[in-house]
């Protein structure tokens, strides 16, 4: 650890990069309203290939109730539809030939109160994330005072930093997170 704004740079990186991945995961939760990126993430078997459905493909949201995905290769329809009913998106597509739509049907209340528990559930895994960035943000900085490298004066700065770094990116994961619930159970 060079210094200790180095080491309060890094945890605050390692925790955006965790609330990140978490608004990441929140997009694919599905609202009722069409979002080509319930579909971004899928991964298509192509030609031997695992490859992102958004790679081998267009996808567009010509209505606000559905998901039209054009393949730029036809020979890959069926394997996107099969794809699609493997994911767990809870839709079933319709193919043409040419063209696959995804008609996205209303949310049944007990489908959202799933989908509410499941925001929750990541959630959890998100702060546990941020939780465990800054006890290995402590560790190193316990480390480094013992190693003589900062003052225990400057250490007590430093765990005071890191603990609000926490606390700021548990707040933003927690009004993040309510946010999404209330997207998800409104009608």
């Amino acid at each position: 650890m060079a210094t200790t704004d180095s080491l309060l740079e890094e945890t605050e990186e390692k925790m955006m990069t965790a609330m990140e991945a978490l608004e990441q995961d929140f997009l694919g939760f599905r609202t009722g309203k069409a979002s080509t990126s319930l579909v971004d993430g899928i991964n298509v078997d192509y030609y031997g290939t695992t490859t992102r459905l958004k790679e081998i493909a267009g996808i567009t949201t010509p209505e606000a109730r559905l998901i039209v995905i054009q393949p730029w290769d036809k020979g890959a329809i069926p394997e996107i539809v099969k794809a699609i009913q493997n994911s767990n998106v809870g839709i079933t597509p319709m193919s043409d030939g040419r063209v696959i739509r995804l008609p996205i049907p209303e949310l049944s209340e007990e489908r959202r109160q799933d989908l509410a528990k499941q925001v929750k559930k990541r959630a959890e895994e998100g702060r546990i994330e941020i939780r465990n960035h800054r006890r290995e943000a402590n560790e190193a900085a316990k480390k480094a005072q013992k190693d003589a490298a900062i003052a225990e004066d400057k250490l007590h700065e430093l765990l005071d930093g890191i603990q609000k770094l926490t606390d700021e990116y548990v707040k933003q994961l927690n009004d993040t997170t309510e946010a999404k619930e209330q997207e998800i159970l409104t009608v």
